[in-house]
């Protein structure tokens, strides 16, 4: 069991194109994660035939780019927004 105060429980700041997409902060890092999936998953925005890649609209390329990503890559993107 995780430390409950490791750097995913910590609270931090999110950007303002990164606030469009997962609400009003601060909130932990694994809130954030979990907000950007649920936002992935409500907007259809995995690949169809390859589950592992995003294809970001709008408001989620302002914040990971607006070419298709692997999830493993989109985590990296996200932190940049964090503060």
């Amino acid at each position: 069991m995780a430390a409950k105060n490791n750097a995913l429980n910590k609270p931090v700041n999110v950007s303002d194109d990164l606030e469009k997409v997962v609400g009003k902060g601060p909130m932990t890092r694994a809130e954030v994660t979990s907000k950007v999936w649920d936002y992935i998953k409500s907007n259809s925005l995995q690949d169809e035939k390859d589950k592992r890649q995003i294809n970001p609209d709008d408001k989620l390329g302002a914040v990971i780019g607006k070419d298709q990503i692997s999830m493993f890559k989109m985590t990296a993107a996200v932190s940049k927004h964090l503060s």
